[in-house]
């Protein structure tokens, strides 16, 4: 459940896009912060996407509200898809998979070495690499083959967060039920 809570600033920042791309990044960046200093402070423990959430959706709020205010939703979208893309492709490269972060909250300490925990891990983290892949390939045919129906491309780009998000939910709660641990 953490993990999903992980994803809000994310989802808040898709619900109000919609109203004003400046209000969601700051509303984003705001939810961010908090969720990361709410954990920060209960485990002394700053999670790799919680900070990076923070620091990116903090850097676009400030770059579109001050350098470049009238930066179109797909700009602002390609780049913060890529900067999470990004951050998840360095949790993989570096051996650390992101969700590991999550998920030992919710598995026993003794579980964390387990040949199921560990695959589960990097099965998730590279589902949300594709997750974001795809949003970013969506935003990015908006801005360059101007032929696609932007419609077109943010459905597909909101079907690969819920995918991801669906994914990541039923495999917590296998993966509970295999360790013998009450799913949250």
């Amino acid at each position: 459940m953490t993990l999903l809570l992980g994803f809000a600033p994310l989802v808040v920042f898709f619900v109000l896009e919609r109203l004003s791309v400046s209000l969601a990044l700051w509303v984003a960046f705001a939810t961010a912060f908090a969720l990361s200093m709410r954990t920060f402070i209960e485990t002394g423990i700053l999670k790799l996407f919680d900070a990076g959430s923070t620091v990116i959706f903090g850097l676009l709020a400030l770059f579109t509200g001050f350098i470049e205010p009238g930066m179109d939703y797909p700009w602002v979208g390609l780049i913060l898809e890529l900067g999470l893309l990004g951050i998840v492709v360095w949790s993989l490269v570096t051996r650390a998979p992101f969700i590991r972060e999550y998920s030992r909250e919710q598995i026993p300490r003794e579980q964390w070495t387990a040949p199921l925990f560990i695959a589960t891990n990097y099965r998730l983290t590279w589902a949300w690499a594709g997750a974001f892949a795809v949003m970013a390939a969506a935003d990015a045919t908006i801005l360059f083959l101007h032929r696609v129906a932007p419609g077109l491309a943010v459905t597909t780009g909101l079907l690969a967060l819920l995918l991801a998000l669906t994914f990541t939910w039923q495999s917590g709660v296998r993966i509970s039920r295999r360790l013998g641990k009450t799913p949250h």
